[in-house]
Parts: structure tokens; sequence; C-alpha cells
């Protein structure tokens, strides 16, 4: 067993190639590999999840690194690591992402653990284990990150008592999931400007009554953001972002953006970047240009510029939509200082995280066509 774990080492320290890691762990006796194989996958996510990383987060790049097989092996290594605490040690964030991934501990002993996989999705000896090594290669490159909720057994953050704040998210995701489901532009234009008007107007009172409480402060969230043209819909998410007084750090290695603000204001930025991306494909799918093998490049341009027109746009329009919001609020000038203040604390948030943030470089626009085509369909998109 002290063999096979040196060829694991060897194989994560690239002192022999994958390749002839693999041909050893596949002719070494079951009973030596197995135990040590589904350890050390356990104890490397266990790892991960004390330096910060989300269950949604690690199985995302694990299956953007790797493969299907090997991101089913990340959702047991969540089931795994719940099994040590007790419901009340785990935060309740960090349980429903491990719910929604479905992690539950269906096999017996941990020993037995491969065998088990094997027998439960009916695949190849060799092949697991192959699934097993790329995904520790995978773990294994990962670094510590910024911890947002905090993992099972640390003292979780005290629930925020947003009750009117659930009542208008879930009053803004009817009426999205409305806007989302309509044919007719003009009917989908009219629920999302009621959607967008109960944010505006929440975000804003909610400043208010929130200003000079030294408890209340910015925090972060990681979204993610999907493949392809992933670059580009980071750009719709930060231009969704700043209309809403928060700032976003692109990280294109693991698949995610960090975005920093106040809760509600990041609640807001979710469900608006989700819904926009919805309609963007949409309209997007509808403008697009014959593809196939000789249209294939033009085709690609198309939607990059049809994304990048469609954030620029949206940007533009949700910043109108915020200045006509303040300037209705009646209360414009007891607001400006408090939002000021609160832009300034989310900024500082930003930069403790990320003290040696880079301007990203610009967007390059190779289709004049998309990019129209981009900007009117923002102009259509449902936002007030």
């Amino acid at each position: 067993m002290d063999s096979v774990r040196e060829t694991v080492a060897a194989v994560l320290g690239g002192r022999i190639g994958y390749e002839d890691g693999l041909d050893l762990l596949t002719v070494a006796p079951p009973a030596e590999v197995d135990p040590v194989l589904g350890r050390a996958l356990f104890e490397a996510a266990a790892r991960l999840f004390r330096d910060g990383w989300q269950p949604a987060e690690l199985h995302r790049v694990v299956a953007r690194r790797g493969d299907p097989a090997q991101a089913h092996l990340i959702v047991d290594a969540v089931a795994a690591h719940l099994r040590g605490f007790k419901p009340r040690a785990v935060d309740p964030r960090w349980r429903a992402q491990a719910d929604e991934l479905d992690a539950r501990a269906w096999w017996g002993a941990d020993d037995d653990y491969l065998r088990q996989v094997t027998a439960r999705r009916r695949t190849d000896r060799i092949a697991l284990i192959d699934a097993f090594l790329g995904a520790l290669q995978v773990l294994a490159t990962l670094p510590p990150i910024d911890v947002l909720i905090p993992p099972p057994g640390r003292v979780a953050r005290a629930a925020r008592s947003g009750g009117g704040n659930e009542a208008m998210l879930g009053r803004v995701r009817a009426l999205l999931a409305k806007a989302e489901a309509t044919t007719f532009p003009a009917e989908a234009e009219a629920f999302s400007a009621k959607a967008q008007e109960l944010i505006s107007r929440h975000s804003l009172d909610e400043a208010l009554v929130e200003a000079g409480d030294t408890a209340i402060t910015p925090y972060a969230r990681r979204l993610g953001v999907d493949h392809p043209y992933e670059s580009e819909k980071a750009s719709l998410l930060d231009a969704v972002a700043r209309a809403n007084r928060c700032q976003v750090v692109w990280s294109p290695e693991f698949g995610f953006a960090t975005v920093f603000g106040f809760d509600a204001d990041i609640d807001a930025v979710d469900l608006l970047h989700a819904s926009l991306l919805v309609q963007a494909h949409r309209a997007m799918a509808r403008e697009e240009p014959p593809g196939g093998k000789a249209g294939r490049a033009r085709l690609k341009a198309f939607r990059q510029s049809f994304l990048i027109g469609y954030a620029v746009r949206i940007g533009e329009r949700l910043a109108e939509a915020d200045r006509a919001a303040l300037a209705g609020s009646g209360d414009a000038a007891t607001l400006l200082p408090v939002l000021a203040s609160r832009e300034t604390q989310v900024r500082e948030a930003r930069e403790r995280a990320f003290p040696r943030t880079v301007r990203g470089r610009g967007f390059r626009v190779d289709s004049e066509e998309g990019w129209e085509s981009g900007r009117t369909a923002a102009d259509r998109a449902t936002l007030h």
C-alpha cells in the first residue's frame, strides 16, 4: 500500500509520467489501490473546502478541466465531507449547494468506495482509476481562495433578517420568469420593467434604512460563468453589477466571477444577469448568420461581437434606469452621501480580497453585424 501512495504522490508531483503512473496503479492489487485512491480524493477535497472552495465551485472547475466521471467523484467527496459534521455545524448556504448537487453518501466503507463506484456506474475499472487520478491532478493545482461561506465546522455568519428582501426577490423572480417565457417583446418589456423598478426602489430604501449601521457591511459571492464565450458573458455580469453598485473580479482560470456588494444588491445582480443571459441567447439565435464549415469563423465572430455589444448597451440602459430611480426617489439629497459611502465600502472590500487586481484588456469587435445586432437586442431586452 505504501508503494501505491508513493506512485500517486509521484504522479501528482510530476516525478513520473501520468500514463506510467496509471499503468502501475491498474496492475497493482485492488485491495491496495482502492483505499489509497478513495482516501486521497476525500482528503484533497476536504482540504480545498477548508481553504474556501464551495461545493458548486469545486464541482464546476473539475467538470471544466476534467470530464463528467471526475465531476461525479467530486459530488461524492462533498457527501463524504459532510458526514463528519452535525447539521447545525453546516452553513445553510453550503448545505444548499450540496443538496443542489444531490450529494449523498450512498456507499458503505470508504476503503471499498472505488469498487462500489465501479459496480454502481457499470464502468471499466481502468477508466475509473484514470478518473480518480485525473481528478486528483486537478485538485492538486487549485490554490486556497477567500472563504465567502464558512465551511462545515466553522461558525456561520448570522442569517440576515431581510424578510422584506426575500419577498421582493420572490416577486422579481416571478416577473423575470414571465418575461423570459413570453414571445411578445412588449409584454416582456412590461414584466422586466416592473422587476427593475422593484429592485431599484428596494435597493434605495434599504440603503437609507441601513445608513450608519456599522454591523451591515459588504459581502462577496462567487457566480459561475459558463463557456462558450465566457469572457463576453462575464462582461455582461460586470455591466449589471456596476449598475447595481457592485464590483466584479473575473477569474477565467476557475470559471467564476467574484461579485462584491451589499446582499440585496448582489441578489439583484444574480437574478438580472441570469435573466439577461437567457434573453441574449434567445435574441442571438434569431439574428445569427447560418453556420456550417464555411461560416464557422463568421458565426463565432458574430456571437462574440453580439455579446459584447449587448453587454455595453445593457450597461448604458441600466445606468440610465438607476439615475432615473434616484431622481424619482424624492430624497436624493439624503441618498447621495449614503450611496457614496456604500460604494467606498464595496471598493475597499474588493481591494482587500484582490489587492493586485489588474484591469483586463478590452474586447475587439470583429463583426459589425454582431455588434449592431447585440446592441439592438439590448434595446429590446426587458429592462426599464
